[in-house]
């Protein structure tokens, strides 16, 4: 009989094994063909640099509601579901690709630079616009701007990739395959990284303000908007590297005396326009925008039956080109995640209750905006073989329901739970101690439904279709989070939730009301659980019955 390892010793033993496995074998693909596209993607993650800023400063200085707020965030979603037609524009313009990073990083500049303004001199600005138009018009161009970003960075990662090596010969397609999912998984990492250094800054930034009043903020709001140019900078200089790596691959390449078409594979002749898609994609833009302008009753709604529409009918042409069990095995797949990542949220209003109540200061927010960005970075390698080894309709049921279990202490904190702890702990258990374990118990879960997600998209993919259908089926899993910013609105249309506002005299204009926010949460938590469960639970019986 062989004797099992004592517990320590095969701790160590799956520990060394996860350190080889899953830590020094990216290490060991590494390409510095890779750190380009990686940079744009870094751009990404430090987007959220202004996320704790523009809270506080819509909450102090803006009377804008929570159904407001929670619509305005379905338009920021709209340019995220226009990823097809871009990704064709890209093609098109495949030489020219990086002038759309330089539009990108020019709309996202104009995007801070009214914020600085704003937070800077906001009598001057609302003496040309009212201010809260100019915030709108602030959150509409920043996400322009990104997906125009992110549209190239994902080009770039094909030409990232080499298929030869130094001496021109092919390489074998099992290291290329291998080092396209290195890229990948370095891609994950750049977005979370850049998210951990965002945290870092605020941190800093915000550190010492409990004490300090509204207006005294105002100049450090400011200064997170004017270090967050930094962003534009950093995804320009990724294109500028990457078009200085291929000018030196060509001349390493003519000095070997290589065939010249050899050192940039990528850079193929460009495709056939693709008309239908194209003249689609400007009359949905131009349908949206007049919608918008006109501010329809429903317009929302009917943007997002379009999209949904227009979607569907690409997905329908798609799945033709797939087997029957395939068609039903996508089809209830996408519905799966559709569903899952359409739940609606509380909204704003929990942050302005742990504003007002709780007593979550700048700081505070900052320091769990750190815990949760080194932990969500943390899971991206702790349940990599989870998210290898699991199906995604096994996924989306255990985090729908972790994800309502993690919801309940906020909840409970409103019905006076933390109070209860505190009194029972001698206050070492109080609301902030609850917030820090729960988000440091529901962050590493992040990246546990994006991961599976996207791999199911690549590998469901046909092969001579490939790009299209990723470019499809992420802008179907995209519009379902303006589904969720839609259900977020309705239920903050039912819920009412009100934060204090005051004026420059500290005069009270909006009192604080909280009182609907138990009831709120309370749904939120019930359709966050239930109808992913439900959809599972159709799929499945549905694949049973047509099986036999």
């Amino acid at each position: 009989m062989t004797m099992r390892p004592a517990l320590p010793l095969r701790l160590m033993l799956a520990l060394r094994r996860w350190w080889r496995d899953d830590v020094l074998e990216l290490a060991k693909e590494w390409r510095w063909s890779f750190l380009p596209p990686l940079m744009i993607y870094m751009a990404a993650g430090i987007s959220g640099l202004t996320g704790i800023a523009g809270t506080f400063f819509v909450k102090e200085y803006l009377d804008l509601s929570a159904a407001f707020l929670a619509a305005l965030g379905f338009w920021a979603g709209i340019p995220w579901a226009l990823k097809m037609p871009l990704g064709h524009l890209v093609d098109l313009f495949w030489r020219r690709k990086a002038l759309f990073v330089w539009l990108g990083a020019a709309l996202i500049a104009a995007s801070l630079l009214i914020m600085i303004g704003l937070t800077t001199d906001r009598e001057a600005m609302a003496a040309l616009w009212p201010v809260s138009y100019w915030y709108v018009l602030s959150t509409l161009l920043a996400p322009l701007g990104y997906v125009l970003q992110d549209v190239v960075a994902d080009a770039m990662t094909v030409e990232a990739v080499p298929t030869r090596d130094e001496r021109g010969e092919p390489l074998p397609e099992a290291q290329i395959k291998l080092m396209h999912t290195t890229l990948q998984t370095l891609g994950r990492i750049a977005i979370l990284g850049g998210g951990v250094l965002v945290s870092l800054a605020n941190v800093l930034v915000f550190s010492g303000t409990e004490q300090l009043t509204a207006a005294q903020k105002a100049p450090l709001y400011a200064r997170v908007y004017a270090l967050a140019l930094v962003i534009p900078l950093v995804s320009v200089s990724g294109v500028l590297m990457a078009a200085w790596m291929r000018r030196q691959a060509r001349r390493r390449h003519l000095r070997r005396g290589l065939d010249p078409a050899l050192w940039n594979e990528a850079s193929v002749e460009a495709p056939a326009p693709n008309w239908p898609l194209l003249w689609g994609s400007l009359f949905f833009v131009a349908f949206t925008v007049t919608m918008g302008l006109l501010d329809f009753p429903g317009n929302q709604e009917v943007i997002f039956v379009g999209s949904m529409a227009v979607i569907l009918f690409l997905m329908r042409r798609l799945m033709n080109e797939l087997t029957p069990l395939a068609r039903r095995t996508l089809a209830g797949t996408a519905l799966v995640i559709f569903v899952f990542r359409a739940t609606p949220t509380a909204g704003p209003g929990l942050t302005w209750w742990m504003i007002d109540v709780l007593g979550f200061d700048q700081s505070f927010l900052a320091r769990l905006s750190l815990i949760g960005s080194v932990l969500t970075l943390a899971g991206l390698f702790i349940f990599r073989r989870f998210m290898a080894e699991r199906s995604i309709l096994d996924i989306v049921v255990i985090l729908s329901v972790i994800g309502s279990l993690l919801s309940l202490p906020y909840l409970g904190m409103y019905h006076g739970l933390h109070e209860w702890t505190s009194r029972m702990t001698h206050g070492v258990i109080d609301a902030r101690f609850i917030a820090l374990v729960n988000t440091a118990v529901e962050s590493p879960l992040g990246q546990v439904s994006m991961v599976p997600m996207l791999a199911w998209i690549a590998h469901s993919a046909p092969p001579h279709l490939k790009a299209t259908f990723f470019a499809v089926m992420a802008s179907f899993t995209n519009l379902a989070l303006s589904a969720a910013e839609l259900g977020t609105k309705y239920l903050n249309t039912i819920f009412v939730v009100t934060r204090e506002v005051r004026a420059p005299d500290g005069t009270v204009l909006v009192p604080a009301d909280y009182s609907q926010l138990g009831m709120l949460l309370t749904a939120v938590i019930a359709i966050g659980l239930i109808a992913p469960l439900a959809t599972v639970w159709y799929v499945r019986s549905s694949t049973r019955l047509q099986a036999q």
